[in-house]
């Protein structure tokens, strides 16, 4: 089986796996001790290979574009001799694999100035950022208008999860509560596969399994779900019915974290959404 590359949109082939590897080997320098005078600049093939604990074979096949696609634990290897940065780590995996590389071990990242002003840009859109083990870690006036004021609860308490299986009110305002639950769930299971799994992942699934008859009977569905998209109706103890249309999406450079956006789905959402913010506000 040939290593692919991937095609850029007019359909000629971007960039291969052998043409990647190729022009990062010449990049590196050679140590002041490198023996023997050099036609060409950069490493030797022998050099990555030796760099990468590989044969030169091997080495020589992945240039060339035969043999199967590389192990993970290869391609890291191969990431630490060539040196790259986490975009060439990413784009030798796309190449190789044809996805994307498995997160490291989970670390909390930190919201940025910039992502929370993406999600104050949104006044009438309740807007979160959740971690895999979905920790709300950032969110919007609009959010704590309508979902609840994520800042006048413990940190623990700040997590979908436990709100969703543990709060009898959460539940109770939700119409669609079990077809929400379920996708949730889902989802979850395919975040923390994401990160290759974390002892808070593990402790999380054990708790709720433990406290929940619910979600131990959605887990042993044992159901994925790679994107948490859908319409959430609630019972808005001041507004009434609300129709939310939800979107999840990956944050580029937040290794593991994820906006939520909730949209008024009609022009009576809206201004039930805009009625709660206003009331928010004046509460203030």
């Amino acid at each position: 089986m040939a290593v692919n590359t991937l095609p850029d949109p007019a359909g000629a082939a971007c960039t291969s796996l052998g043409s990647f590897l190729r022009d990062r080997r010449s990049r590196l320098q050679p140590g002041p001790d490198a023996p023997g005078r050099r036609r060409t600049p950069g490493l030797r093939r022998e050099e990555v290979a030796a760099r990468a604990n590989v044969s030169v074979a091997w080495y020589t096949w992945l240039e060339q574009g035969r043999g199967g696609p590389p192990s993970n634990e290869v391609l890291e290897r191969l990431v630490r001799a060539l040196e790259l940065d986490a975009v060439g780590r990413e784009m030798l995996f796309l190449l190789a694999q044809q996805r994307p590389p498995p997160l490291g071990p989970f670390a909390l990242p930190q919201v940025t100035p910039a992502l929370q002003r993406v999600l104050d840009g949104m006044p009438s859109s309740p807007a979160i950022v959740k971690t895999p083990t979905w920790d709300v870690v950032a969110w919007n006036a609009a959010a704590v208008a309508v979902l609840g004021d994520y800042a006048a609860v413990p940190a623990r308490e700040r997590n979908v999860l436990r709100r969703l299986f543990g709060a009898p009110a959460i539940r109770e305002s939700q119409p669609d509560w079990d077809a929400s639950a379920r996708a949730a769930v889902a989802v979850f299971r395919i975040d923390i596969a994401r990160i290759g799994g974390s002892p808070e992942a593990d402790a999380l699934a054990a708790e709720l399994q433990a406290s929940s008859a619910d979600f131990r009977r959605l887990w042993a569905e044992n159901d994925v779900r790679g994107h948490w998209v859908g319409v959430k109706r609630l019972r808005h103890s001041q507004a009434g019915p609300i129709t939310l249309e939800y979107s999840a999406f990956a944050v580029d450079g937040g290794e593991g974290l994820s906006m939520v956006v909730f949209s008024p789905a009609s022009a009576a959402d809206l201004r039930a959404v805009e009625a709660l913010i206003a009331r928010k506000t004046q509460a203030a």
